[in-house]
């Protein structure tokens, strides 16, 4: 059942990405007057289809195979490699009868949907689902930041309040926690009377996604939910449950992972004083810490929220505004993480997720706040990957036509017709690396 849950949420995400990815190059032929024979979600290879209908001049249906998806323009060269009407003379509504720009605007149709489609999910997450954020100014007029371990190492204090990042100031809270500081920044901040920079590695993300963004910056200390108990542990003898939230030892507030597991240490063989939230309500539980500084539980952080501060509701245009910049953000990163793996700082194995890899990030439950986070982020990737300077990607055309407008010298059929092949085996082999990288991390796990 969890394989199943996976692969729906994998497949609704990419018919949604790849119809409206799609869509835009069929708008923007249609706009032309090019002629779309077809218009498919997933592949329809080896001409097996599990559905179709004909309207107009265009052929539409579901394929089998559920790798992406494809609109078929007339006097185009694509993966299909049909090149049989390429011998007769262009008529006025094939694609190579129109002028270069008019090409162009039709091959980037699909990414410029792909990228409105990434800033409507943002945008329509940050209003629907998260609601309201902390502003940074709550934060810095209150007590200022927590920092926590990996906050510490880097040299943030308690109380420090961060006026910038890389120079520019900023609304939300969150965004200290976003990829803007993950892959390196300067950090401006107020301590007492001092504004000082604090220089966060480019490679920090590495560290953040082995520990958790939550043990970088908070603005309050945190709680620690309990997700497992071991049998016969002290935990459970002294009456633990899953769904505890501890939220201090022995009266001392905790301020992160590492604040917790000092505390504990500090009482091996003796008994320590837990207070832990249960149905809302206070309880105080006595437990034994064994001589290897555990209790038996399983717990994740959470951050406390400061009843103090007051939360800004998301309007419909700040909605957009940060949603269109998370989406932004999320594009950035990506190019980030491309170069860091053609600069060597990163194995294409530990980074590049194939179809088995995206699945098992959906989860085997299907929370809708999660699928559309993902589904997001993956227009975006969709967006970046498919502007890429390789042949049989959007991004190949795009430099083909470019070349063209400059030069006012188009490209010979053959010749696109040899760049498509190149390209379709390097697409081929990447999709093989991707499926074989997932299989065996799957195998090590």
């Amino acid at each position: 059942m969890d394989a199943l849950i996976m692969a729906g949420q994998l497949i609704t995400g990419l018919a949604i990405l790849v119809t409206l990815h799609e869509l835009g190059h069929f708008l923007a032929a249609r706009a032309f007057g090019i002629k779309v024979e077809k218009f498919y979600l997933f592949f329809d290879a080896w001409g097996f289809k599990l559905f179709s209908f004909k309207k107009g001049d265009t052929e539409y249906g579901i394929g089998w195979l559920p790798l992406g998806g494809y609109v078929k323009i007339a006097g185009m060269i694509d993966e299909s490699l049909d090149t049989e009407q390429l011998t007769k003379v262009p008529e006025p509504w094939e694609f190579r009868a129109k002028p270069a720009w008019q090409r162009l605007i039709v091959m980037v149709g699909g990414v410029t949907m792909n990228v409105i489609l990434g800033i409507i999910i943002f945008s329509f997450s940050l209003l629907e689902f998260k609601k309201e954020y902390l502003s940074i100014n709550e934060v810095n007029k209150g007590e200022g930041i927590y920092a926590y371990s990996l906050g510490r190492e880097l040299g943030f204090q308690n109380g420090d309040k961060i006026i910038a990042i890389d120079g520019k100031k900023f609304d939300r809270f969150d965004d200290v926690l976003s990829s803007r500081i993950m892959f390196g920044a300067t950090v401006t901040i107020q301590r007492s009377s001092q504004t000082m920079e604090i220089e966060v590695p480019s490679n920090f993300y590495r560290t953040v996604s082995k520990v958790g963004r939550l043990n970088f910056i908070g603005f309050g200390n945190q709680k620690f939910t309990v997700s497992t108990i071991a049998e016969n542990s002290p935990a459970a003898k002294a009456g633990l449950k899953q769904g505890d939230q501890i939220i201090a030892l022995k009266g001392e507030k905790i301020l992160d992972t590492e604040d917790l597991k000092s505390k504990v240490a500090s009482q091996c063989n003796n008994t320590i004083v837990i207070d832990v939230i249960r149905d809302k309500k206070p309880v105080t539980i006595s437990c034994v810490v064994r001589a290897d500084s555990t209790i038996g539980i399983g717990y994740f952080p959470e951050a406390i929220e400061n009843a103090n501060y007051k939360m800004t509701p998301y309007t419909l245009a700040s909605a957009f505004k940060f949603g269109t910049s998370d989406a932004m953000e999320a594009l950035v990163s990506n190019v980030k993480g491309l170069r860091k793996i053609f600069t060597g700082q990163e194995k294409a194995s530990d980074s590049v997720q194939g179809p088995i890899g995206i699945a098992q990030i959906y989860g085997a439950t299907w929370e809708w706040p999660k699928f559309w986070a993902i589904t997001g982020l993956l227009s975006m990737v969709l967006a970046f990957m498919n502007i890429l300077p390789i042949p049989a990607l959007d991004g190949g055309h795009v430099v083909f036509l470019t070349i063209e407008s400059i030069t006012r010298k188009k490209f010979s059929d053959k010749f696109m017709e040899r760049a498509q092949i190149v390209g379709m085996v390097i697409l081929l082999a990447l999709m093989v690396f991707s499926v074989a990288n997932d299989i065996w991390k799957h195998i090590l796990n």
